[in-house]
């Protein structure tokens, strides 16, 4: 069954006094996989009831394939819904929670019945069919194995394939998953992620999953849709938005767990100042602005203390993250920075060393107190 394109346009939800979204635009090609991505509050789950017919969208539309939604009821919407919490059926097998979408839109009240269902006419060929598709797709995810268990049997990561399963042996044209991943543990996470990766490459089904994880969203998307405040900042291919955020909270959110910033004055010449050291920004360059300079911990590197250029800093403590090292400096000013270097070399390194901070220029930002970025075209809709 063919994927369908998705359309969003100028969607708006109040609940009392508070807007959950604002003018929301968002244009989904079909069979492409697209993140929300943003904290938790922003408003990214209430966006996907409202695809899904859940919500009602107090402003604008959404359109499938061309054909508006808005009116549409949930179950003729033709979307499966995967929910972060499983919401498998307790006391039915593996193999009868995937098959219940079938049975429930195939068969009819006395088809469903035990033994005597199966008797009526077309009945058994109904069956069959639910039950080839059912063993299709549970191949698919491997659960081939578990189709007799029973949910509270099963692992965690078991139960979210269960799940998946449920959606998918519907075929729907479009899959919508809301923090799928969320109770998993960290190594299974990673690998179902790599399994939702390889079933969407395989369906080609227009995905729109939600998270908080931007580890998560960079793995599987083709584009992230960042929310921030109830209102879509940046829809980019997941290397565009690391490399050209738009604005300084969608810098902080993707850099977590740290973004260095620094309050800096307008620009001279298309350099700024810090305690005295004159650092050259692409981004500054023909801004007449205060703002600030944000720059990942990878795009700073600690240098001798008497390199040209280099910030004066002292070493205040380091945290060891396995490979990598987070350095911990204090510069003039109260200014403190985070630079993230080799864990071999932070093991000659010690509180209290006098060394020099440098930038890569190429990779820092400079916001200007406006809110907007200066060297680049960055659209809010896509």
């Amino acid at each position: 069954m063919a994927a369908l394109d998705l359309h969003i346009d100028n969607v708006g939800k109040r609940y009392g006094a508070t807007d959950v979204l604002r003018g929301v635009c968002l244009r989904i090609a079909a069979g492409e996989f697209v993140t929300l991505l943003g904290p938790s509050g922003c408003g990214k789950s209430t966006l996907l009831r409202i695809i899904a017919g859940l919500e009602r969208a107090d402003q604008g539309h959404v359109r499938a394939g061309g054909r508006a939604l808005d009116t549409v009821a949930p179950k003729d919407r033709d979307l499966a819904f995967v929910f972060q919490s499983y919401a498998l059926y307790p006391h039915l097998s593996v193999y009868d929670n995937i098959a219940a979408p079938l049975v429930m839109r195939e068969l009819t009240s006395l088809e469903r019945l035990p033994v005597i269902g199966g008797l009526l006419p077309g009945a058994g060929q109904r069956n069959r069919s639910i039950e080839e598709r059912v063993r299709q797709t549970s191949a698919l995810l491997k659960l081939d194995a578990l189709l007799d268990r029973r949910p509270a049997e099963l692992s965690g990561g078991q139960r979210q394939r269960v799940a998946l399963g449920r959606a998918m042996v519907r075929k729907p044209k479009i899959f919508l998953m809301d923090e799928p991943l969320a109770n998993l543990d960290a190594a299974l996470r990673i690998h179902t992620r790599g399994e939702i990766a390889r079933l969407h490459k395989e369906m080609q089904t227009t995905t729109i999953f939600v998270t908080h994880d931007q580890a998560e969203a960079a793995a599987l998307s083709d584009r992230v849709a960042v929310i921030f405040g109830s209102e879509l900042r940046q829809v980019a291919a997941p290397a565009d938005l690391y490399r050209e955020p738009v604005d300084l909270d969608v810098a902080r959110f993707l850099a977590q767990p740290f973004l260095n910033e620094v309050e800096v004055a307008a620009p001279v010449g298309g350099a700024l100042i810090i305690d005295s050291s004159r650092i050259i920004i692409r981004d500054a360059l023909g801004s007449g602005q205060a703002g600030t300079l944000a720059f990942r911990p990878e795009h700073a590197s600690l240098v001798d203390r008497d390199r040209p250029g280099a910030l004066p800093v002292c070493v205040t403590r380091i945290e060891h993250a396995g490979m990598d090292a987070h350095v911990f400096v204090h510069a003039g000013a109260g200014a403190e920075f985070v630079a993230r270097i080799s864990a071999e070399r932070a093991q000659s390194l010690r509180g209290g060393d006098n060394l020099g901070l440098t930038i890569d220029s190429e990779k820092a930002w400079f916001f200007p107190w406006d809110g907007s970025r200066q060297s680049r075209d960055h659209s809010r809709v896509a």
